[in-house]
């Protein structure tokens, strides 16, 4: 197979697992409402950078309401994938009950198809901006956190592990912990010309090829041009990729470049695919990680 027939084969895999996201969306938007556990609660943040109301979840620590009101509490955000939405992780996963157990506030943001950055050709789509300048002052503000890197962690699936690895490498003084499932790690290097339809939606966020907004969000660039000193103030890489996936290789070259400029991670390769079953065994690997970074 040449390396035409490759790229072809690789786009049409992404094709199915994108129409699969969909046809599932469609079914959880016409499905009834899920009842809530008393330490789960939905907002409202009115955004200025995007121009509207935006949803977020919170997952309380279940001590959190009648715990002493000096105490506070390490954060951890969790990034939705492509198509998906703020209420995916609970609704989708076991997360509820694997959070119990920590004395955690968990946020899941509403990032729509954004790929957590700011738009080149739409003004009030600025999700990267939205989730550093907005939401993180909103959640520090309103619940009884510890504001600051070394109780701050961020991570997601596919779409969102993609974006958590950016947050990490472009804002380490906010996070100690970043974590990608079934990360998209390349998503800067889709195209039109690429991976069509696909392709040409990102390229309304990122811009033109090798435009500078493009490069400024490809997190393979950012890891191989940075300087040893910003590398050890990175926060600490967790990855995990299903070995049937169709973005293992993808998340294979992104540890190779890892382990080539020495940061500091954990990769985790193992049996499964780009779906709910494997996010639903790593969201519960993840949080037991954490606790060596945010505890």
């Amino acid at each position: 197979m040449n390396i035409n027939k490759r790229k072809l084969a690789a786009f049409l895999l992404w094709l199915t697992v994108l129409f699969s996201f969909s046809f599932s969306a469609h079914a959880q938007a016409t499905s009834p409402k899920v009842s809530l556990p008393a330490n789960v609660e939905n907002y409202k943040l009115n955004s200025k950078l995007l121009a509207r109301e935006i949803p977020y979840r919170i997952i309380l620590p279940v001590n959190y309401k009648n715990a002493n009101e000096k105490t506070l509490y390490p954060v951890v955000y969790l990034l939705h994938g492509l198509t998906g939405h703020f209420d995916n992780w609970t609704d989708k996963t076991k997360l509820t009950d694997y959070a119990a157990k920590y004395n955690y506030i968990i946020v899941t943001p509403e990032g729509n198809n954004g790929w957590y950055s700011d738009s080149s050709t739409a003004a009030n789509d600025r999700y990267e901006s939205y989730i550093v300048q907005e939401l993180i002052p909103e959640i520090e503000k309103k619940f009884r956190t510890i504001p600051d890197k070394n109780h701050r962690a961020i991570a997601g699936l596919s779409m969102g592990g993609y974006g958590s690895i950016k947050f990490g490498l472009k804002y380490p003084e906010m996070f100690a912990l970043v974590g990608s499932f079934s990360g998209a790690l390349g998503a800067a290097s889709f195209t039109e010309k690429t991976a069509g339809g696909i392709g040409k939606s990102i390229d309304a966020i990122f811009g033109a090829e090798n435009s500078e907004n493009r490069n400024s969000n490809d997190v393979f660039k950012l890891v191989r041009e940075m300087s040893d000193d910003k590398i050890k103030k990175l926060p600490f890489v967790y990855l995990d990729c299903g070995t049937e996936d169709f973005l293992f290789k993808n998340n294979r070259d992104f540890v190779n470049l890892l382990v080539e400029k020495k940061v500091k991670h954990e990769f985790r390769q193992l049996p499964g695919a780009h779906d709910w079953k494997f996010w639903d065994s790593q969201i519960k690997e993840f949080l037991e990680v954490s606790e060596r970074f945010i505890k």
